[in-house]
């Protein structure tokens, strides 16, 4: 996945690409309940995180949510997550973390049709296909958006942030994590430091996230070898992050940068 977009310099075929391998992963994994289509995250040192017995195979993605998704108090509140995968985070926040009401945006059809049988027994959880830069929503009708290892398929960052700051309503927050490679870090920075949002909290993960890519790589390897024709592994390697694979190193030697953020919007815009 990232190899690909590093690699193709027009976005509207980045996303054509991508509305293609989507739907394409849900028809193949379907079968095995993947429930988690990100990378992973593991401190060094981790505080135990409490889990039920049916979430602890995805314990390292589940940690990246956890992460991503702590400096913000979701309890009561009405949470959107754009480009939720197949689920498998909304679904744990929704459990967890109380909010009012949770709803997964994604643009896989497939996927969405998934999440809505996989997690339909989930209180207040409910899942909409739609686009990330045109967003099927009101102003100012969320308390938290949240947004992880997505945004770098999306062909305008900037429509992407505006978009997070049109429905968001003042005084909300944005929890949000993605990687970029080191081409693309001043751009990805400038579009950030344009926007509205009060940055609360910022860190880089590359460490954790490989940490997290060690636990998940002998699972990931298994369903690549499984479900995919044997031209398509590298980049199943890749979109996996299975250990030693291409995207691994660059985040590895910080030829490519994970990072997460805690925005705030201002009560004033």
């Amino acid at each position: 996945m990232p190899v690909i977009d590093h690699l193709l310099a027009s976005a509207r075929l980045r996303q054509f690409l991508w509305k293609l391998w989507y739907p394409y992963l849900t028809r193949k994994l379907r079968a095995d309940d993947v429930v988690f289509l990100n990378y992973a995250f593991e401190e060094m040192s981790p505080a135990p995180l409490a889990l039920d017995q049916s979430d602890e195979p995805n314990r390292a993605s589940i940690q990246l949510y956890h992460h991503v998704a702590s400096p913000a108090d979701l309890r009561g509140k009405k949470i959107l997550e754009i480009s939720c995968g197949h689920g498998g985070g909304a679904s744990f926040l929704a459990r967890t973390c109380r909010p009012a009401a949770y709803t997964g945006l994604d643009l896989n059809p497939s996927g969405i049709a998934f999440c809505r049988q996989r997690h339909r027994h989930v209180e207040g959880l409910n899942f909409v296909q739609g686009d990330a830069q045109n967003l099927p929503f009101a102003d100012a009708t969320f308390d938290v958006v949240v947004n992880v290892e997505a945004s770098h398929c999306y062909p305008s960052f900037p429509r992407f942030l505006q978009e997070v700051s049109r429905v968001l309503r003042p005084g909300g927050d944005f929890a949000y994590t993605d990687f970029r490679f080191r081409s693309q870090w001043t751009e990805w920075e400038n579009a950030i430091s344009s926007t509205p949002f009060q940055m609360r909290q910022a860190r880089e993960i590359n460490a954790e996230v490989l940490r997290g890519m060690d636990r998940n790589s002998g699972r990931s390897l298994a369903l690549i070898l499984r479900h995919l024709p044997a031209f398509m592994h590298g980049l199943g390697r890749d979109f996996a992050g299975v250990k030693g694979s291409r995207v691994y190193t660059a985040i590895q030697d910080r030829v490519a940068s994970y990072r997460s953020w805690h925005f705030e919007k201002p009560m004033a815009v």
